[in-house]
């Protein structure tokens, strides 16, 4: 058979076992690798039963001599759990994602990325008549799904309930594939959230909003996965970010300090001094803040806390907008205060 025809054949293999509803391993020159590996499939001593969100499925799992944990085939599973799976012909690997979680596979190869970090399981995925399998351990470590092993049966349940972590928004990066917000806290505190385009924004009331509309000093509940990175902060994907204020101020400025001042004027309202850091290109590293009726007093978490937690030397963040006087230090009306320690 002459190149042309040969690799014709073998994208038509490949594209039969796909629309099937099998991943195949990528078409190879060299047959040898794919000997070895449905030889060393073909030493299966163990057969498990998968039951998945209560319903047994008819594929099955196995346990070759001398694996650490039995496999799973990786269509059948993921399908099951909401996953999308492609064939890259590129990477010759098999790519899925869910939501903001992505992951690939390739046979033989026991390095697994998740969100565009590498993890070994101890054990590759392998391919068995056409079928590409990966270890038990993927359901739950990768995919990040509840996974038991119950004497001979596998029992999956997908994770439907996601954390949800509230906070104030100290920064907002909106850069592509990479964009992001943190909440509760600045520089290495904190949280950040990761973003993308399946990322849901809305209000409280349910008005859809998108990335652009989030502010700084927004209290915004955040619908996360199950994982972070041990990094600091840790950073986490956002699959719902819900906008808690009534009230929305574009253009707000925030800056993080200690409470160097408290200035009481002769009316009885109240204003406070703030030194540290700007948070935007735009806002000040020291600022005077008038507090209103409208100011809000809250916590990282944007609980309302008492104006007695105001004194000097408490570490704050004021939000506030870009009308200032033109003063040294400037002046300007606090939008929100997020009082980060509260002297007891």
């Amino acid at each position: 058979m002459n190149n042309p025809l040969k690799t014709s054949a073998s994208l038509l293999a490949l594209s039969l076992a796909l629309t099937a509803g099998v991943v195949s391993a990528a078409p190879s020159a060299n047959p040898a690798p794919i000997k070895a590996a449905q030889s060393t499939a073909n030493t299966a001593v163990s057969t498990y039963s998968i039951t998945i969100n209560g319903l047994t499925i008819t594929d099955t799992g196995f346990q070759p001599s001398g694996a650490k944990e039995p496999l799973l085939p990786l269509r059948t599973v993921a399908d099951l759990l909401g996953f999308k799976i492609t064939w890259n012909p590129v990477t010759k690997a098999v790519d899925m994602n869910k939501g903001n979680l992505y992951t690939t596979v390739k046979s033989g190869e026991d390095r697994y990325i998740i969100n565009k970090m590498y993890t070994s399981l101890g054990t590759a995925p392998l391919t068995k008549a056409d079928k590409l399998y990966v270890p038990a351990s993927f359901v739950s470590e990768v995919l990040h799904q509840t996974m038991t092993v119950e004497g001979k049966s596998i029992v999956i349940t997908s994770v439907v309930e996601y954390p949800k972590e509230t906070g104030v928004i100290t920064a907002i990066r909106n850069s592509g594939d990479n964009s992001s917000i943190q909440i509760k806290g600045t520089g290495t505190s904190g949280l950040v959230l990761n973003v993308s385009g399946d990322t849901v924004f809305n209000k409280a009331d349910g008005t859809k909003l998108s990335l652009a509309d989030l502010q700084l000093g927004m209290t915004v509940e955040a619908e996360h996965a199950m994982f972070a990175t041990r990094s600091l902060p840790p950073q986490t994907p956002a699959y719902r970010i819900t906008v808690l204020d009534s009230k929305v101020q574009t253009g707000v400025l925030g800056t993080e300090g200690n409470v160097e001042e408290i200035i009481k004027a002769e009316d009885g309202s109240l204003s406070i001094r703030i030194k540290g850091k700007a948070l935007t290109g735009l806002s000040q590293s020291e600022i005077v803040l008038r507090l209103s009726a409208e100011t809000a007093l809250v916590d990282e978490s944007g609980n309302a806390v008492e104006p007695a937690a105001l004194v000097q030397g408490t570490k704050v963040i004021g939000f506030y907008t870009p009308m200032m006087t033109r003063s040294l230090p400037p002046i300007g009306t606090a939008l929100k205060v997020v009082v980060e320690k509260v002297q007891p």
